[in-house]
């Protein structure tokens, strides 16, 4: 056994505030000590580094040591954080909104935070209870905060637990005020943290944070239900709504909003209603996983529902399922994205030099949305934290079920807004006699077929990912389903105007596009593929979609083999 990691293990221990992640660790170095080989092995890990806070913030499993999320690392954060204000305001307090999900341990990590900022000289601003992140996203932007915190671990298993930060107010001033951290602001920060000594060593006040009241809430419900004009019709309160948590934070706030748009026949997963941290009705809290929205499509078709909306457990996404062929489908992200993007750009009225943007892997259709719209379109690195700082977007998407419909309400992905945006759709189709089936249609006739896929390859050893991606920006694939690779780019020398990245984009002589990348927040590595197909000239969506189905599948067999599946 290594002295000197007995010794770090201890030194932590006798650093940590919380009695419950020092009763664990002192009994994982005791059976360490005994030449326990997990236990051993389990050490290493836990003191493998301290949690690497990036762009992402914070992401990591609950338990203790540095490697993991607990009081311990997130005081060191919140220190790390409040220097780091303190150093671009100067003498002037900073402002600091706080949020919270019900995940294990976020309500006490939020209240250190608060503890923390106030001890700092900064105005901590607790939210007044466990709620979605779209809402402390708001309330960074309403209440001119120069940052804000989400505890939140999003739709990640539910060991996991997170710290999410936004900057605004005095320090951001630019379109990306009150959006997620990017570069250098997440360099600047994980350099403070690093400075922070000890936790002994950071002082916390007991009192002195405010926490604020249920108007902020209410402020938000009014506004995500004003992103649709007010109609006067039934066709609203005609609308069957299926809607679900995921176990998670937003069902009373989702059903509030709907509500206060006249959505009124509105029923909500029962199983799945509350907020559990444990997420017992799901492997994996996730709309997008395998059987995550089953018990949605069932008590869809029991009371025959006109739409199913899913949320993930922190409610900034939204998955939406319909009936296409008689049977319930839940449709993939691009094509809610491009949904909603038709939708949007064709309100009319955008200012000038107003557009759409979406991450580099999602569809392409979104440009050419824009393009017949008169409206500028732009492509961003992965996440909502560039997405969203876009000058002049009226709509963003990424193909991970986050959608932005309204900027100037949430300057982040929001399932709360976009879920009103799509039933307000669903609504006027229905009065009309039409469906979301007919306007996926509707989309196909005007722009052609544009199908995507997503395949990943996850890897219980991290270093895996390094390896598969050094191997295919090395020596990638000279043709992928069937077609010859016209393309090969290293995204990480640049792409298309974009900033380096780790990633590879591949385009074919057939049109179909590769992008393959590692993900930023699970241990996997992602392939992103498009194909498009034109109607032709007799007009067939079905036949197209038929041709284009079948482009997808080999291409998908190429990928699944250049990735070792």
């Amino acid at each position: 056994m290594n002295d000197s990691l007995l010794e770090t293990a201890r030194a932590w221990v006798d650093d940590d505030p919380d009695p419950v992640t020092r009763g664990e660790l002192q009994a994982v170095i005791a059976t360490a000590e005994l030449g326990d080989d997990s236990a051993q092995v389990d050490l290493a890990d836990r003191f493998r580094g301290l949690l690497q806070f990036g762009t992402a913030g914070l992401r990591g499993q609950v338990g203790a040591g540095p490697n993991r999320m607990n009081r311990a690392v997130v005081i060191r954060a919140a220190a790390g954080l409040a220097a780091f204000l303190t150093e671009e305001l100067g003498d002037a307090p900073a402002r600091v909104a706080i949020g919270y999900d019900a995940r294990h341990g976020s309500e006490q990590f939020a209240r250190d935070t608060a503890a923390v900022m106030t001890a700092a000289g900064h105005e901590a601003l607790l939210l007044p209870r466990l709620l979605p992140t779209p809402v402390l996203a708001y309330a960074t932007r309403v209440l001119d905060a120069d940052a804000g915190v989400m505890v939140t671990a999003s739709h990640n298993p539910p060991q996991d637990n997170g710290y999410k930060v936004y900057l605004g107010g005095r320090v951001v001033t630019d379109s990306g005020q009150g959006a997620q951290i990017v570069p250098p602001y997440d360099a600047r920060i994980a350099a403070r943290i690093a400075a922070v000594e000890s936790v002994e060593s950071v002082e916390r006040a007991v009192a002195g944070w405010t926490v604020l009241g249920e108007d902020v809430v209410d402020d938000y419900v009014a506004a995500a239900a004003a992103v649709v004009p007010a109609d006067e019709s039934d066709a609203r309160a005609n609308l069957r709504i299926v809607l679900t948590p995921l176990h998670g934070v937003g069902a009373q706030t989702v059903e509030r909003a709907l509500t206060a748009a006249g959505f009124t026949d509105l029923h909500t997963v029962p199983e799945q209603a509350q907020p559990d941290p444990d997420f017992p009705t799901v492997s994996f809290p996730n709309p997008e996983e395998k059987g995550a929205i089953d018990l949605s499509l069932a008590l869809a078709e029991s009371v025959d529902a006109d739409v199913v909306i899913a949320n993930d457990p922190d409610t900034d996404r939204a998955a939406v399922a319909t009936v296409i062929d008689g049977r319930w489908t839940m449709l993939h992200g691009d094509v809610v994205g491009s949904l909603l993007g038709e939708r949007v750009a064709s309100r009319g009225g955008h200012p000038e030099g107003s557009l759409l943007a979406n991450s580099v892997v999602s569809s392409q259709q979104l440009a050419a949305i824009a393009a017949a719209h008169g409206l500028g379109y732009r492509h961003t690195l992965t996440g909502f934290k560039w997405i969203s700082r876009e000058q002049g977007l009226v709509y963003g998407y990424e193909e991970a079920l986050g959608y932005c419909v309204a900027p100037d309400m949430v300057r982040d992905k929001d399932g709360i807004s976009a879920a009103v945006t799509m039933a307000d759709y669903v609504a006027e189709l229905k009065a009309h006699g039409r469906t979301l089936a007919d306007a996926i249609d509707d989309l196909a006739r005007a722009y052609g077929v544009y199908l995507t896929r997503q395949v990943s390859a996850r890897f219980a050893d991290v270093a895996l990912i390094g390896e598969t991606m050094d191997r295919l920006l090395s020596a990638p694939p000279a043709s992928l389903g069937g077609s010859d690779v016209v393309a090969t780019d290293d995204m990480g020398e640049g792409f298309q105007g974009l900033p380096p990245t780790t990633g590879l984009h591949l385009a074919t002589a057939s049109g179909a596009r590769v992008i393959i990348r590692p993900s930023g927040t699970e241990p996997k590595v992602k392939a992103y593929l498009e194909v498009i197909e034109p109607l032709g000239a007799d007009g067939d969506v079905r036949a197209a979609r038929e041709r284009a189905t079948a482009a997808m599948d080999a291409l998908d067999s190429d990928v699944h083999a250049a990735l070792g599946l």
